[in-house]
């Protein structure tokens, strides 16, 4: 027999190599997947479940939500950044996880950036300042006078220390000059709850935390930039605390570092398919949501830019990590 070349040997196996990837990455996904929410149930996963069914009927996998709660959900974030990066255990967490956290929490066993791909963008829920329905006020002015006579005492919740809720209170109370005392829960749907409850005096819940119960506490503005055209006569709360800015509250999938890119926008494909779906828009119109739908690289520059402008705005109001 006629020895090959070495040369045609070299690229016989390279292109053996090649086709073993392309075969890889078009039968994934070939089992089911697990994705990890790092909250306590009540809060992201009621929407994110939503999108997670659409997703598996299209993905044609069992794709599986797993609550992982615990320190705004820094303990599961870090389950999924430990994981294997093929595509089987993704995270779908809120900005603060990624964002608020790192800033304003010690100790933080990951980097937002290095230790996870990004997926896409998935929906971001209107947040709303809320007091609970027997405190005396109507408006943020009313509240903020209440809170310079009562220094220390009112209280306000969050979803943990590092959230973006925690964030957003420890702003207005320096922008504004009050005292307030901080609560810290364990999720968005313990601090929902709290508010609705009255166990609290106050809360940035959002829209989809609230659900049926948003008739239960009193809506006295929302966090924004500007008014919601959903929401016109609801006042924002930088119309009377001037400067006040709050960081994005996005709710976006990533897995570990490292991923292939053929997973990746397998992924992001199927979730944003999944978005557009009767039944996910249908749910993000009950829940005062929207749609957030992104390319994998889209979502990298969001996460890079909302840390940049979370660590200006923590310098600038003196946020200290605890």
């Amino acid at each position: 027999m006629r020895k090959i070349p070495a040369v045609l040997r070299y690229l016989a196996l390279t292109g053996l190599f090649a086709f073993s990837a392309a075969c890889g990455a078009q039968a994934f996904p070939g089992k089911p997947i697990r994705v990890i929410v790092p909250y306590p149930p009540g809060g992201v996963d009621v929407l994110a479940r939503v999108v997670l069914t659409e997703m598996s009927k299209i993905i044609g996998q069992p794709v599986i939500l797993e609550n992982r709660g615990g320190a705004n959900g820094i303990i599961g974030a870090d389950v999924v950044a430990r994981a294997a990066p093929d595509g089987y255990t993704l995270l779908v967490c809120a900005s603060s996880t990624l964002v608020t956290s790192v800033i304003l929490s010690k100790n933080v066993p990951f980097d937002p950036v290095k230790d996870f791909t990004p997926v896409g963008n998935m929906y971001e829920s209107i947040q709303a300042l809320a007091v609970r329905m027997a405190l005396p006020v109507d408006s943020v002015r009313e509240l903020l006078d209440l809170a310079k006579k009562h220094p220390g005492k009112l209280t306000y919740a969050s979803s943990g220390i590092g959230s973006a809720f925690h964030f957003g209170g420890e702003a207005l109370k320096l922008m504004a000059g009050v005292d307030l005392l901080h609560v810290p829960y364990k999720g968005t749907g313990p601090q929902a709850v709290a508010i609705i409850a009255g166990e609290v005096d106050m809360a940035f819940p959002s829209y989809g935390n609230l659900g049926s119960n948003v008739n239960k506490v009193k809506i006295i503005a929302i966090t924004s930039a500007q008014r919601s055209p959903r929401l016109p006569n609801v006042p924002t709360v930088a119309e009377t605390v001037p400067g006040y800015k709050r960081i994005p509250g996005w709710i976006a999938m990533f897995g570990p570092a490292g991923m292939q890119s053929g997973v990746v926008n397998r992924l992001n494909a199927d979730l944003n398919a999944a978005l557009k779906s009767k039944e996910v828009i249908e749910a993000f119109d009950q829940q005062f949501t929207t749609s957030l739908a992104s390319a994998p690289a889209e979502l990298g520059g969001i996460v890079r830019g909302d840390l940049e402008e979370a660590r200006k705005i923590a310098n600038a109001v003196g946020l200290k990590p605890e």
